[in-house]
């Protein structure tokens, strides 16, 4: 089944990929490995600020996840032209604006996790780092970047 076809029958549209908001690109090829650049949470359009352990509970961390997935996609259709090309999500990097006390980043992290493999199924399943940290850029929430095999 397409990738567009899973996509659609989730009821998720692809947003326009971002921009790169300093001095670097949102997507960079060597041999047929994409590296994604660290996508922060959105809301609304807007960086979705807060800390888990503080103002975010760890299911409203997960839709922020799940959010930043999305876009991630977003930027790998546009810098591939056919996500249909992905052979494997080969890791995804977590990065939780947490308190010193909070202890779910992994489990925030699956919103993001648990989507990839319902979009791509087994080649959706990938290795995994979550970490909490002090601050994120723009105060968000969430930032995750991926590592994609492709055809």
């Amino acid at each position: 089944m397409s990738v567009y076809n899973t996509l659609a029958r989730l009821g998720v549209e692809l947003p326009t990929a971002g921009a790169p908001a300093a001095a670097y690109v949102m997507a960079a090829t060597t041999g047929n490995t994409v590296f994604l650049s660290g996508h922060i949470a959105r809301r609304d359009g807007k960086p979705w600020a807060g800390k888990l352990g503080k103002d975010i509970d760890t299911a409203t961390g997960q839709q922020a996840a799940r959010g930043i997935a999305i876009d991630l996609l977003a930027t790998l259709h546009g810098h591939i032209g056919d996500l249909n090309r992905v052979t494997r999500i080969v890791k995804v990097m977590s990065l939780v604006n947490s308190t010193q006390e909070f202890t779910e980043q992994h489990l925030v992290t699956n919103g993001c996790s648990e989507f990839l493999a319902e979009v791509f199924g087994e080649k959706g399943k990938h290795a995994r780092s979550a970490f909490g940290v002090a601050q994120i850029p723009l105060g968000a929430c969430v930032e995750i970047e991926m590592i994609v095999e492709i055809a």
